[in-house]
């Protein structure tokens, strides 16, 4: 039906707009005399297509507003749970929570939204006066709980406006909720959405904008708190920080936070719970300090960690499950902030009173609601923050996309920033509810890391392992090789290796301080060049020989941290670039030059080189992935170099 397809396109007009909508709330419907389409739960509107949508039979929900239920409110919400899903056609699609809502109103189209402008009004101490003196002709609902309460009195109350105004309201505002806008066609609910907008617009203040600098000190609070925030088998957290002229202005100081450390709408309390911490202090450790107690006691008190923490001088701290809980905090509590700021332009804002909150907390339709949104994937790595040094391609990369398939989240690390870029943006079309990020970095620069080491605990909250990859390559005799290209490969592959361990250890060092039965790694990926000679190639073998004795003496001195350290060892990746590039690669090469005898085609020398490994196959990603998951997994290895080169290279 052409209806349907408008039903899609508007649904997902506004669900990809984050000022219409936050964390995939709304829902949208279309109808006809007989049935009615409504968005299932579970189900984004910015991706929606025909199977988000729950079809219903009208017969029966137009009986829903003039039966009596029971006075019991658990009793009734599950007589009108059992209704809804008797009326429902496509079985297995749990209709909205406001399906009745869309069923009594006569337009074909509805869309429910929660936009932040209007939630700036909603939300405010002068919401009826100034709705009645912006939109004259809407219909304004004072806050009433969700669920058939709230489908009663819209009911009623649109019912007594047709017998007013001869007409149904195209505009219904929700005190604390939002709105619902309903029109005959798509079109006409987008130019009735472009008016609203456009009063309000005229009405709220600016936001603040602007960025605000990176905490100085970072790296020395927030992996702590991440790590309490994780202790005591409450699983691994993703702590996502946000700081910009907004955030500040409502975290600078206890009286700024008290405008919003209550929430202002149900979906508030979904996604981030109803109670939040406000945490002050002018250094590390008493900020930390304070954390650990406020955490621990809201544990003893709620049975859960808490969603949102704010910090003087360090911002939003979102707290989730995974990356992509993590974000959806911080969407929805940003938002939160704005119609705190909006909501100014009306008397000030209009929390949720604690009954109400108390309802929503307790209430089975939106704890249907948050297990819908916290299904975790399985991974042996999931939830763990990891670094991979020189994973923009090749190796490095193969190595990072195994990890992200395992559940950690990945930050690529290197200096080439387009193939950096377009590395995560692959990486994150595939991955789950983890997430890769890039950062530009100089491995052999103390600055470069210092940056890396912030933006991967802004993001993630902490480093769990640290791959050190990156590396280069110059091969030569004594007779060719250069004092430059000695110096390069020793900079990258050895004194590099060195400037990561030194400043990862110190970020990981916070972690396994406030949490004891934590381990974090150090990985670093030498070769099967550390553990034998290189004819003719000794400027690598030499920094990879060192870096071996980097290892042993890292996993000594970090081992009473409980941070491993380790070195895997790759033979040669005869698939890689290196290898069997067609225009460039060292079996082209080799077969140019003559340096396998008899050779007369890349696939001789190819077959020459996997001669030499027992298992006969060259090492690939996959392989050394495996290798690193082992060490992370285990806990009574350090200080090793294991070779993964199919039985070419054996330890004795």
């Amino acid at each position: 039906m052409k209806e349907i397809e408008a039903l899609i396109e508007i649904s997902r007009k506004y669900g990809a707009d984050p000022a219409m909508v936050i964390a995939g709330g709304g829902n949208t419907s279309f109808k006809t005399a007989e049935k009615l389409w409504v968005k299932a739960s579970g189900h984004a509107l910015a991706t929606i297509d025909e199977n988000g949508f729950a079809v219903l039979d009208r017969s029966r929900l137009n009986m829903m507003g003039e039966k009596k239920y029971s006075s019991d409110t658990a009793e009734r919400e599950e007589q009108v749970k059992e209704d809804l899903a008797a009326a429902c056609i496509t079985k297995g699609r749990r209709p909205s929570v406001e399906t009745s809502l869309h069923n009594c109103l006569d337009a074909a189209f509805v869309v429910h939204l929660h936009p932040t402008a209007v939630n700036g009004l909603m939300c405010s101490v002068d919401a009826a006066a100034k709705c009645a003196e912006l939109f004259p002709d809407a219909l304004y609902i004072p806050y009433t709980d969700p669920g058939y309460t709230l489908f009663k009195k819209v009911y009623d109350k649109v019912n007594a406006w047709k017998k007013e105004h001869g007409k149904e309201p195209s505009v219904i505002f929700l005190q604390n909720h939002g709105i619902f806008v309903a029109a005959d066609s798509a079109s006409g609910i987008e130019r009735i959405y472009c008016d609203v907008m456009h009063r309000l617009s005229a009405a709220e203040g600016k936001l603040p904008e602007g960025d605000v600098p990176v905490c100085g000190y970072l790296t020395e609070t927030v992996p702590a708190i991440r790590a309490i925030l994780s202790r005591s088998g409450r699983g691994l957290k993703t702590v996502k920080v946000t700081n910009n002229a907004l955030v500040s202005a409502f975290t600078s100081s206890r009286q700024d936070a008290a405008h919003v450390l209550k929430p202002f709408t149900p979906d508030g309390i979904v996604y981030c719970k109803s109670e939040f911490i406000y945490i002050d202090g002018k250094d590390p450790e008493s900020i930390v300090a304070r954390a650990e107690k406020k955490i621990e006691a809201y544990v003893e008190r709620r049975g859960h960690t808490p969603k949102v923490l704010l910090i003087g001088g360090i911002g939003l701290l979102a707290v989730g499950d995974d990356a992509r809980q993590a974000q959806t905090i911080t969407d929805v509590f940003t938002d939160a902030m704005k119609v705190a700021w909006y909501a100014r332009s009306f008397g000030g804002e209009h929390p949720m009173t604690a009954r109400q909150i108390d309802f929503i907390d307790n209430w089975e339709v939106e704890n249907y609601r948050r297990k819908v949104g916290n299904v975790r994937p399985a991974g042996r790595v999931h939830g763990r923050s990891i670094i991979v040094t020189g994973a923009a391609q090749g190796f490095g990369e193969g190595i990072a996309r195994n990890l992200l398939a395992e559940g950690a989240n990945i930050v690529v690390a290197d200096l080439n920033e387009a193939t950096g870029e377009e590395t995560v943006a692959r990486f994150n079309a595939t991955a789950g509810a983890n997430k890769a990020i890039f950062v530009k970095t100089n491995v052999a620069d103390l600055e470069s890391l210092a940056g890396l080491m912030k933006a991967t605990v802004g993001e993630f909250g902490g480093i769990d392992a640290f791959v050190s990859n990156a590396g280069v390559l110059r091969a030569g005799s004594l007779e060719e090789m250069t004092e430059k290209n000695f110096d390069f490969v020793t900079t990258i592959d050895y004194k590099g290796y060195f400037l990561c361990a030194k400043q990862v250890s110190a970020v990981m060092k916070v972690q396994t301080a406030h949490d004891p039965e934590f381990f974090a790694d150090i990985v670093q990926i030498n070769s099967k060049s550390g553990l034998v000679g290189s004819n003719k190639n000794f400027a690598y073998a030499g920094a990879k020989f060192g870096g071996i004795g980097l290892t042993q003496s890292f996993a000594l001195e970090l081992a009473p941290y409980r941070i491993k350290v380790n070195s895997i060892c790759p033979g040669n990746f005869l698939d890689g670039p290196l290898w069997s590039n067609p225009v460039n690669g060292l079996f082209l090469q080799y077969l140019q030059a003559g340096k396998v005898p008899g050779a007369k085609t890349v696939e001789d020398v190819r077959e020459y080189y996997l001669s030499k490994v027992p298992m006969h196959k060259g090492c690939n990603p996959e392989d050394v992935t495996k290798a690193i998951l082992y060490v992370i997994d285990q806990t009574g290895e350090t200080g090793q170099a294991i070779p993964v080169t199919g039985g070419q290279v054996m330890l004795a």
